[in-house]
């Protein structure tokens, strides 16, 4: 289903699935008729309780997995009332979405984070989060919804990534690469600050500006594009073959999140010979071998500016680093995520199986 309307996906996009779900699963002619998956594999945005009870038909010897690319409980709030998801709320988290995801995990038979910060994080919430009801608050479940996470990366297109490589120009001035969401969670503004103190200090750069605009009048980046304009060389989204070829070009790509559950985006960069300067916290400590933290990761805005600033008038020692962690982030290649999900998939449906038989249930 498209990427928008978050709200209403949540709460209408469960019933369509099962809709479709049925309509492809429950054909009487045997002729036409296919053969049912071995497994419900839901995200976060799907209400998993819903779509299992309209498909309980065909779903109920079926094992489901939940996997937590984001949650509704820990995802941060804008600053201002007046913008973003919560507006209508006057900035309050509206406690029915984080309540679906809960939902839905109690209903999964496995569920999945995308790293061990997110996990942690849910965790060290959820609580909390179900005191904010009078009674009946079922806190006893937290214990057993712990012990069937479990954290499961996400995959990369390191392959496809890597048919796009080209050679730079080596007299151009280091590019730096924004290729996130022009959102609040992922504070902008700290990152112009940051390039407008390396203009004046006098440090050539270049710059490109990626990534979607959900907002109307982003004023930050309006102000940036009128500030650094003579360093510019791409601004707004950038279509895929555009984009790959920025990713191999940009020497520098800066995160200055508050946000980030697992940080798919800042790997693009990395794993195309991009060097990272990244917040010492999120997931993006567990992204990064230990090694690279001190050079890499930066504890306030001042180690922001320090470790930019060696990284745009040290081009040999970036260069190398970033041909390192290239190869260290391989690992997150779809070829090596996916036999991970296959296996974990395959133990689950066996050991399900196995059970059922035993209860004579199947």
């Amino acid at each position: 289903m498209p990427d928008r309307f978050w709200k209403w996906r949540m709460h209408g996009g469960a019933i369509t699935l099962a809709r479709r779900f049925n309509h492809k699963y429950r054909i009487r002619d045997p002729q036409q008729r296919v053969s049912l998956p071995d497994v419900v594999l839901a995200t976060d945005m799907v209400d998993l309780t819903t779509f299992l009870s309209l498909t309980r038909r065909s779903t109920y010897k079926l094992p489901a997995i939940l996997f937590m690319h984001e949650n509704q409980i820990t995802y941060p709030l804008p600053n201002s009332a007046s913008e973003g998801p919560m507006r209508r709320q006057q900035g309050e988290r509206d406690l029915h979405y984080g309540f679906i995801n809960f939902a839905s995990m109690i209903a999964a038979d496995l569920v999945l984070f995308n790293s061990v910060y997110h996990r942690t994080e849910f965790f060290a919430a959820l609580p909390s989060f179900l005191k904010h009801f009078p009674e009946f608050n079922e806190l006893e479940t937290v214990p057993f919804l712990l012990e069937k996470s479990e954290v499961m990366p996400i995959g990369l297109d390191v392959q496809g990534l890597n048919k796009a490589q080209h050679r730079n120009d080596p007299s151009d001035p280091p590019l730096i690469l924004w290729n996130q969401r022009w959102e609040y969670d992922k504070n902008p503004e700290q990152f112009f600050t940051a390039l407008y103190q390396i203009a004046r200090e006098g440090i050539p750069f270049r710059l490109a500006v990626c990534g979607a605009n959900f907002r109307q009048n982003p004023a930050e980046f309006d102000k940036a594009r009128t500030e650094l304009a003579g360093q510019i060389i791409h601004w707004g989204y950038a279509v895929a073959g555009v984009y790959k070829k920025l990713l191999w070009e940009a020497a520098i790509t800066i995160s200055t999140a508050h946000h980030e559950f697992f940080g798919i985006s800042i790997l693009e960069a990395i794993a195309c010979n991009t060097y990272p300067i990244l917040p010492r916290r999120l997931s993006y400590p567990e992204l990064l071998p230990l090694s690279t933290h001190d050079q890499c990761l930066y504890l306030d805005h001042s180690g922001l500016i320090d470790i930019l600033r060696w990284s745009l008038t040290n081009d040999a020692a970036r260069n190398a680093a970033s041909r390192e962690l290239a190869a260290h982030v391989a690992q997150f290649d779809w070829r090596f995520i996916a036999p991970r999900f296959d296996d974990r998939i395959a133990l689950l449906v066996e050991g399900l199986l196995t059970t059922k038989k035993q209860m004579n249930i199947t």
